[in-house]
């Protein structure tokens, strides 16, 4: 079992809950940290001791208070962690739902599990952290991994988001122009844009801009 786990996670309930998993599997040593900039900084001195983390279980978002913090978010913690520390094993435990965000968790952060906070969220953890010690497979609660296999959200680019995201801002089709120019995107001529809302709404099957931005929506991209 892993012998060296860090806990990121703002809320004293969960923290308790999830240090009771981890010793009822066996795991020796946790370490805890309420704040990002902390966990970076733990996780900085063990690598100096020669002592690393083999585990991070981390939350994405943090609540705000009074201090001021480097790393304001899980998502940032874990970037950091991927440059740092490479081969840290890292499991997700949040409430976050949007499927584009979870996928990128996996793609662009390499991640090597997602546990969805809710009422069955400790046993899952406990069977993530087994599943990856024992077998080193990445582990998604399977509340949600059915819809990770929708295709529909891995054939679209960068460029769609952003212009599904300023949809949902308000910006008009007409006025995207300016708005792309404005935060340099390119192309961001108006044929483009039309075009490019046109093949939008027939890859989502979506009616009008509106039900574009619903569809969008459910799927966690907008």
């Amino acid at each position: 079992m892993f012998k060296k786990v860090l806990i990121a996670e703002d809320f004293d309930s969960i923290n308790l809950a999830v240090t009771q998993a981890l010793d009822a599997i066996g795991v020796t040593e946790i370490h805890h940290a309420k704040y990002c900039d902390d966990a970076q900084l733990k996780i900085k001195k063990a690598l100096l001791d020669n002592q690393p983390f083999d585990l991070l279980i981390s939350d994405l978002s943090f609540k705000a208070d009074h201090r001021k913090v480097s790393l304001q978010s899980g998502d940032e913690l874990i970037a950091w962690v991927r440059i740092e520390q490479p081969t840290l094993k890292i499991i997700v435990h949040s409430v976050e739902d949007k499927i584009y965000r979870i996928k990128e968790l996996f793609q662009d952060h390499n991640v090597d599990g997602f546990v969805a906070k809710g009422r069955k969220s400790i046993d899952q953890l406990k069977t993530a952290i087994s599943q990856l010690y024992q077998e080193n497979t990445k582990y998604i609660s399977p509340e949600i991994e059915h819809l990770l296999q929708d295709k529909s959200v891995d054939e679209i680019d960068d460029y769609d988001i952003q212009l599904i995201k300023q949809l949902a801002l308000g910006i008009s089709q007409e006025k995207m122009d300016e708005k792309f120019k404005e935060l340099g995107i390119i192309p961001n001529g108006k044929s483009t844009i039309e075009k490019r809302v046109s093949r939008l709404k027939d890859y989502f099957k979506a009616n009008n801009t509106v039900h574009l931005i619903a569809i969008a929506k459910d799927l966690g991209i907008a």
